[in-house]
């Protein structure tokens, strides 16, 4: 702290951040710090909640759902209300009955995909009917990347054996677009790297190819505060950030992936008009189906595919909440 403020007295020593304000901003309701391998008191564990810093802060709380609310006409007010409230209890674990960690919830039926044709075409149609039309009939262009061992002082020439560019090109790691990117204009994708955060160009960004190009791909932002904006995406160099990989190796390849669909963790603080939800396996930790759910700005933007054990559309599913025995803690992990 005496850094920090560049003080010499050492009366503000013993306070947390030398008396300084700071601002903690997050919705707890949301998927909790992701422990690998971890269990549910290992995850509550490393929440904020669990941290000596907590006893000092004061919990400020949201009553509007502001992503359900803002723009919508008055009359259709109650219809948000309840819909806002419906989430607001998946949220707190109270639907579905007694939840001591998870319970098995009902969908209403209009969140439901109709199951009578093919559901996950269906589901693919609802969400992208105008990114589809005569998706067949357009042409491909085939992008493949450039691996290499990360050049170092003391090159192992053994290695360089071992690891030859057709080895490195069949590795599919977390976090790296594939050796082999085939894009069609029109075809939704992710970013996988922040590149300008300033104009909306950040890790998770989803956008719409509009013209495709030797050396860079054009296309246009379709999630965030930057929707319509065009830009170029340029190839990068990349490099892993799984330390189970037991060498240095780098890909030269443009950094994003065919996003027709996103992990939940991934899908965190955006706003989307339409949501397909494809549950062929239960979520399993807490917020997990609270953030599915919640993304949309309006109920009939949403639709659900969740099959049971038998690969059978069912409208059941299970919930996952932590709720801490402590009752300042139980407020951080469900509000």
């Amino acid at each position: 702290m005496h850094g920090i403020f560049n003080i010499s007295n050492s009366c503000r020593s013993d306070v947390l951040f030398g008396g300084k304000v700071i601002i903690f901003g997050g919705d707890f309701k949301q998927i909790l710090p992701v422990v690998p391998n971890g269990g549910r008191q290992e995850i509550v564990n490393a929440s904020l909640c669990s941290s000596y810093l907590w006893r000092k802060c004061k919990l400020l709380s949201l009553t509007r759902n502001m992503r359900l609310t803002v723009g919508r006409p008055t009359f259709e007010i109650e219809e948000i209300n309840n819909f806002a409230k419906w989430l607001l209890d998946v949220s707190e674990g109270n639907v579905g009955g007694s939840n001591d960690g998870e319970a098995i919830i009902e969908i209403p039926p209009d969140l439901l995909i109709d199951s009578t044709s093919d559901p996950i075409s269906s589901l693919i149609d609802f969400v992208y009917p105008s990114i589809l039309e005569n998706y067949n009939d357009r042409e491909e262009k085939e992008y493949l990347s450039s691996d290499s061992l990360c050049p170092t002082k003391d090159a192992n020439v053994d290695q360089q054996k071992i690891y030859s560019p057709d080895v490195l090109n069949g590795l599919k790691v977390s976090g790296l677009p594939n050796h082999r990117l085939v894009l069609k204009v029109g075809v939704p994708i992710m970013l996988l790297r922040n590149i300008d955060q300033r104009n909306g160009l950040c890790n998770g960004t989803r956008l719409k190819v509009t013209k495709l190009y030797s050396r860079v791909i054009e296309a246009e932002i379709i999630s965030g505060g930057n929707i319509g904006s065009r830009t170029f995406i340029p190839r990068i160099n990349l490099e892993p950030s799984d330390r189970k990989i037991l060498f240095a190796f780098q890909m030269r390849q443009f950094p994003i992936a065919v996003c027709f669909a996103m992990t939940l963790n991934k899908s965190q603080g955006q706003s989307l008009s339409k949501v397909g939800l494809y549950l062929r396996q239960p979520v399993f930790t807490h917020g997990q189906l609270y953030v599915a759910l919640s993304r949309v700005t309006r109920r009939d933007g949403i639709k659900l595919l969740i099959l049971d054990n038998e690969g059978r559309p069912t409208n059941k599913t299970i919930n996952v909440v932590y709720k801490c025995e402590n009752p300042r803690n139980y407020r951080y992990c469900t509000n």
